[in-house]
């Protein structure tokens, strides 16, 4: 095979396995040079299918070059580029090994052309995706990557069932179009429904996220549920359900986030209300809403990324990112400040930034079709982000009341990442036809008339009003210490005694032989908790690098396995 007949995910999957082998100046050129490489190798691309293996004889495509998954190629790998310039303050090369592998996972299964090859990226996404989470340290971080890595794998489960139903109904194992009308189309629809977070099944998403370090946050929220959203698009575009669905998701993280205290885990709800815009678009299924969806899923990539690096420099720099903790860092971190508040006016849907010109099409999608309700929920979502992502998060973390916490402004590294996604957050908001021009179908729309804008500039002022009006009279939920119970109380509290309970009442049954039997695999788990557990010895004997690197050869040993079969 060619260069161009090979997957650009496997550059980076291929190229981490060297990050752990090279030190100081030379690693930090490295990774800059990577997603680099991978820019040109995108550009290189044909349209096609390219890179046709030949398993238990069935035809993999590998590489599948379109203008949907071109689009999410190039913002992932531009996504990968601004992580990684973020990452170069790290001292260990294991976050930034498993970032550059994840990032490849992700881009691997964008250009998938089957569902089998789609499965082996979607499982290594969450591989590798769960040693970011892992990165945050402590007993807390440890169990959010168990849970994570739980619900990542059964998404991967779910997806190789409905896959092997696929090909038992028709001889293909094809990615297309599929349906919830096609065989074990509920099994992937319930897949893609897991890594996008859809209501009830979204937990996973504000469990792990807060937990990572600030640099595992910024490479996780540009993938996993990108990759669902592209997912959902390619194979089930214009199914209606998917309408209440988005809505939903769009308007009851609101209320969660309004209320929570941790300032990354706003981010993580404000996630969510997002990819309700995007999931409300493909189930729309037009032109328009498909091309709205693909482009406020680069835009969202962009200034989510800046939020969560905003956040992640703060808490890199003070220790904490509770906003009950925080405040007055604009005379200590005026840049961070800065650069966060082009996020905030980003997601906030403001004239001249990223936001207005790829969620508006959503919004002119779903009135023209008279989904008027749904466009009404989406009105209120636009007003309800602006409260807690685009006026909370830079309000209470650099303004509000003075913490006095005093610090150093962000490293240079992170200025420089943070610079780069501000500067394309602006320039697409400016000028939006390079971004329109990458879309999957053709663009008439015009994003800058004076009914979008007036209406936009309404909403904004309108919000801010309220907010200021909640704030001097004391209504808004002020910044405290608590713990907000959302659904997942059910599976991690309830689910958990009935399960204790029914082992109980099996162990009485059972009697002395059953009691033995959960003796034994009770010291095993303990004995495999002693040796691999967060303070467990092969956690301790082995060194960051070393590690980082084994698991990076058996992935890579995995994905050569699986190309030469």
């Amino acid at each position: 095979m060619t260069i161009t007949e090979l997957s650009p995910g496997l550059t980076l999957i291929l190229g981490s396995v060297l990050i752990p082998l090279l030190r100081g100046r030379l690693r930090s050129a490295y990774m800059v040079l990577l997603p680099l490489l991978g820019l040109v190798h995108l550009s290189l691309l044909s349209t096609g299918e390219f890179g046709v293996l030949h398993f238990v004889g069935q035809e993999l495509v590998t590489l599948r070059v379109d203008r949907w998954s071109m689009v999410f190629g190039w913002i992932f790998m531009i996504a990968t580029l601004i992580s990684a310039i973020y990452a170069l303050h790290l001292r260990s090369p294991l976050q930034a090994t498993a970032g550059f592998a994840y990032a490849g996972s992700a881009i691997g299964a964008v250009f998938a052309g089957d569902l089998m090859t789609l499965f082996v990226f979607w499982e290594l996404t969450a591989v590798t995706s769960v040693l970011l989470v892992w990165a945050g340290g402590g007993l807390s971080a440890y169990r959010a990557g168990m849970r994570y890595l739980i619900v990542q794998i059964a998404s991967g489960m779910l997806l190789f069932f409905g896959a092997l139903v696929q090909l038992n109904a028709t001889g293909s194992i094809s990615f297309e179009h599929i349906g919830l009308d096609a065989p074990g189309g509920w099994l992937i629809f319930a897949a893609f429904g897991i890594k996008c977070a859809f209501p009830f099944l979204h937990n996973w998403l504000q469990d792990a996220y807060p937990e990572a370090s600030e640099v595992g946050t910024v490479f996780l929220s540009a993938f996993t549920t990108k990759l669902a959203v592209y997912a959902l698009a390619r194979g089930f575009a214009g199914e209606d359900l998917l309408i209440p669905i988005g809505a939903a998701m769009a308007a009851f993280p609101i209320f969660y986030a309004v209320i929570e205290n941790d300032l990354r885990r706003v981010l993580a709800y404000s996630l969510n209300n997002q990819l309700g815009f995007m999931v409300v678009g493909i189930g729309i299924g037009t032109e328009l809403s498909l091309n709205g969806t693909a482009a406020h899923a680069f835009s969202h990539i962009l200034y989510k990324a800046l939020l969560f690096m905003s956040m992640g420099a703060v808490l890199y720099r003070v220790g904490t990112v509770k906003g009950s903790e925080l405040g007055g860092l604009y005379k200590s971190m005026p840049l961070t400040a800065i650069f966060c508040i082009i996020g905030a006016a980003s997601i906030s849907g403001f004239p001249l930034f990223s936001g207005f010109v790829s969620k508006s099409m959503i919004l002119s999608a779903t009135g023209m079709e008279a989904y008027m309700v749904t466009w009404a929920i989406l009105l209120f979502a636009s007003a309800g982000v602006f409260h807690h992502s685009g006026i909370k998060i830079p309000y209470f973390a650099f303004f509000a009341h003075d913490s006095g916490k005093r610090c150093q402004e962000a490293p240079a590294n992170m200025l420089i990442a943070m610079g780069i996604a501000a500067f394309l957050c602006i320039a697409i908001g400016v000028m939006p036809g390079p971004l329109y021009a990458l879309l999957p179908y053709p663009v008439e729309y015009v994003p800058y008339t004076s009914s979008h804008v007036l209406a936009q500039l309404q909403l904004l002022m309108f919000s801010a009003l309220a907010f200021s009006v909640l704030m001097w009279t004391r209504i808004y939920p002020p910044e405290l210490r608590s713990v907000n119970l959302d659904f997942d109380w059910f599976y991690r509290v309830p689910l958990v005694r009935v399960t204790q309970r029914t082992g109980a009442a099996l162990r009485a049954t059972l009697g002395a032989g059953g009691r033995g039997v959960s003796a034994a695999l009770g010291g095993l788990v303990l004995r495999l908790e002693a040796q691999r557990g967060p303070s467990g010895l092969l956690a301790k004997s082995w060194p960051t690098g070393s590690m980082a690197l084994w698991v990076m050869v058996m992935l890579l040993a995995y994905l050569l396995f699986y190309y030469v079969g």
